[in-house]
């Protein structure tokens, strides 16, 4: 749907379902009632997830045809896909393996490639449309810096095999696709500095040269075509577990004259530590419900002195919960954006008001996506109906962001 400040959706990560025909039911149960709640009589924007299993799938003609179908008779279009998980999402052990298969590999350019297909026939005319994707590989499986440095290269190469697609998808089609890079804890590209050092010493070297050999276009052409087509997904939760300041990130961004390709509005849980023992064994019971076994929940540790220490999982860090050197955690749990408080603990909510406050006064993506994706695996006394929670964020949300309607 079309707010003032751009297209807005949730990711439909949020439903179980690795097939096609699985995910389709979940879209066919849950989008028309969504869609009745908040923009009865105006068309309705969707952040399609699709899994690789649901991409073959999908890609098939027929189903194609009646997913474009359903589409049309919903009032409903895909704008932006969510491509970084790879296969199954939900009801099983997830943890790391969210990464793989990692950019070094085929299997993660081929499911690519068939999204932006899939994309470029779903996309309306005029709109650009956008796949979120991991943040190359895993930083943890290498720990050597010249290991790292190799992935590094392939991964880039890889990369660049998609932005090939992607100019000729802009020549032959006339749409404007990109791939939204998401810097997470942990990922081998996990803060906005790592990504601006990426993009400037690894892509933009590597991408001038190929783009001048595939289409023979100049420098500064083939530089604006990078910029158009690579660009930054900006996971709020993300950026506030690394406790990245959102103006600071977008001058940063801007001053390479970077895009960014989607803003993913998402909250992260934060607890504030103290000296009192009673307080820190109070956190930690807090946060257990919160440990389970099907994420990854990273935790970002800042101590004292303003320095950071990362702990892998969350039941990394309650080992070390009376580290009294700590005065804040910040963990990767995806929690509701309407909720403030979880007792004694925290959401980075205000990081989501910041990001949407700054594009509203100066609008600097065209997508923005709701991502919390936990509903089932958070603590039984906050799961709630999910039609009524997907409802409430985007209300929420819109709340700040008007919907724009046309005349």
């Amino acid at each position: 749907m079309k707010t003032t400040a751009g297209h807005l959706t949730y990711c439909t990560n949020i439903h179980p379902g690795e097939s096609w025909s699985d995910h389709f039911s979940a879209l066919k149960q849950y989008i028309p009632k969504i869609k009745s709640k908040l923009v009865p009589h105006q068309k309705f924007g969707i952040g399609l997830r699709l899994s690789n299993l649901s991409s073959e799938q999908l890609q098939k003609p027929e189903n194609l045809t009646e997913f474009k179908n359903w589409l049309s008779e919903e009032n409903c279009y895909v704008f932006t896909m969510n491509g970084f998980p790879y296969g199954n999402f939900h009801r099983q052990r997830v943890k790391d393996q969210v990464h793989q298969p990692d950019w070094t590999t085929r299997e993660r350019v081929e499911y690519t490639k068939r999204l932006f297909l899939i994309l470029s026939d779903l996309i309306p005319e005029g709109t650009d449309g956008g796949v979120s994707t991991s943040p190359l590989s895993y930083k943890p499986w290498f720990d050597e810096q010249q290991e790292r440095e190799k992935i590094t290269k392939t991964a880039t190469d890889n990369i660049l095999k998609i932005l090939e697609l992607l100019v000729h998808l802009r020549k032959t089609k006339k749409k404007v696709l990109h791939l939204d890079i998401e810097p997470e804890p942990d990922g081998l590209l996990e803060n906005s500095s790592e990504f601006v050092n990426w993009y400037k010493n690894d892509l933009i070297p590597a991408g001038i040269p190929f783009l001048q050999d595939k289409f023979g276009v100049p420098r500064k052409i083939a530089l604006d075509l990078i910029r158009s087509h690579i660009c930054l997904c900006y996971d709020v939760c993300h950026f506030s577990i690394g406790y990245e300041n959102a103006p600071d990130v977008l001058n940063k961004i801007a001053k390479e004259k970077i895009r960014i390709g989607k803003v993913q509005l998402s909250a992260a849980i934060k607890a504030y530590l103290n000296h009192d023992s009673k307080q820190r064994l109070s956190v930690a019971d807090a946060l257990r419900p919160f440990d389970e076994e099907t994420y990854l929940h990273q935790v970002i540790a800042k101590r004292d002195d303003g320095s950071l220490y990362h702990y892998p999982d969350l039941p990394d860090a309650l080992k070390h919960i009376t580290d009294n050197s700590v005065t804040e955690w910040r963990s990767h749990f995806h929690v509701p954006l309407f909720i403030d408080h979880y007792g004694i603990l925290e959401s980075t909510k205000d990081a989501v008001m910041e990001i949407m406050n700054l594009q509203l006064s100066q609008p600097f993506t065209n997508h923005l996506e709701v991502e919390t994706y936990t509903w089932e695996v958070l603590p039984r006394d906050l799961q709630v109906d999910l039609e009524q929670s997907i409802i409430r964020e985007l209300q929420w949300v819109t709340e700040l962001m008007p919907l724009s309607y046309p005349d």
